[in-house]
């Protein structure tokens, strides 16, 4: 069970990952070794699961970032979200319910490489539209 302060370090490091064990203290009252136990803790119990980076697509060269909603037959959905998430423009895929059956955000470089992609997921089996 999560307890305030436990929330208070995830806060922390949602707003910035790369937060000293002692900066993290000095804002939360408490000493660096009390928070590297919390964390450790969080790290073994699931709360947290990994420490990543948030990257912005346009700095790394993908001028064309696109929301794309794929509806895909029944019994294929995940199937398909697999085959999804191992292509290299998907950098996330969902499987969802309303409008689409599996939302992909795809990264490419130009507006013909998106038009590539989208002919790609377009002609995978499974995929209605």
């Amino acid at each position: 069970m999560l307890d305030k302060r436990d929330l208070e370090i995830i806060r922390i490091l949602s707003e910035n990952a790369r937060r000293t064990l002692t900066d993290m203290a000095k804002e939360l009252g408490i000493s660096d070794v009390a928070v590297k136990k919390r964390l450790v803790k969080l790290e073994k119990e699931g709360g947290i699961k990994r420490y990543t980076v948030v990257v912005d697509p346009k700095k790394l060269g993908y001028t064309g970032v696109a929301l794309v909603g794929v509806d895909v037959e029944p019994e294929r959905v995940l199937s398909v979200a697999e085959e999804l998430s191992k292509k290299d423009f998907a950098s996330a895929v969902y499987v969802t319910t309303g409008d689409h059956t599996i939302m992909v955000e795809v990264w490419a470089r130009n507006s013909v490489e998106l038009k590539r992609f989208l002919d790609e997921i377009e002609k995978m089996q499974g995929v209605k539209r």
